[in-house]
């Protein structure tokens, strides 16, 4: 019987390189990053990030760019 897994989450922001390189930092993880897309790898997690052109932050407490996860 297979069992599922939740490997990966994946976050826009707007610069990947810049946000992956933060969290690789904060959590002495591995970082490797193309133009628009960069990944954090440390023991069996992955924490991913997106590059999105004309990204807009969500606003609390407003609803106009809700938050999402």
């Amino acid at each position: 019987m297979a069992i599922g897994a939740f490997p990966n989450v994946v976050i826009d922001c707007p610069d990947a390189a810049a946000l992956a390189a933060f969290y690789g930092e904060v959590l002495g993880w591995e970082v490797e990053a193309s133009d628009d897309w960069a990944d954090g790898r440390g023991e069996g997690q992955c924490l991913s990030f997106q590059q999105v052109e004309g990204y807009r932050p969500p606003q609390w407490p407003g609803q106009e760019v809700p938050q999402q996860f």
